[in-house]
């Protein structure tokens, strides 16, 4: 059993930053890639980012490249996503996913376990 838990969520002005952390339980962390999602009020739950295990290779929704860095710490089974230069379309609960697999996906279902979400308000 996987459990991965968030944090670093909160309440930013326009054009600040957040970093989210992601900690994983379990000895396999560093051989799965990990992704990030995110569910905005009454919308579809989306691709964010993803890195391979190894950091080799890493995937941005074409909404937040230039802006958020994704980054794991195999050592520390931890997942992390840098977030700048924020926007208020940026509010939304962000969701640390663990692929399947070791490359890189950004569709849901290659996704097997999920983390409670934290949350990320961005005022205009």
């Amino acid at each position: 059993q996987v459990q991965l838990v968030e944090s670093g969520g909160g309440l930013v002005q326009a054009g600040g930053s957040l970093r989210l952390s992601c900690a994983a339980s379990g000895r396999t962390f560093s051989s799965n890639a990990m992704g990030w999602f995110r569910q905005a009020p009454g919308k579809e739950r989306e691709f964010v980012a993803a890195i391979s295990r190894s950091s080799s290779t890493t995937n941005y929704a074409d909404s937040v490249k230039g802006r958020f860095t994704i980054s794991r710490d195999n050592a520390k089974n931890t997942v992390y996503l840098q977030m700048n230069s924020l926007k208020p379309e940026d509010t939304a609960v962000y969701y640390c996913a663990r692929d399947r697999s070791r490359v890189v996906h950004t569709t849901e279902y290659a996704f097997d376990y999920w983390g409670q979400g934290t949350q990320v308000t961005v005022s205009s």
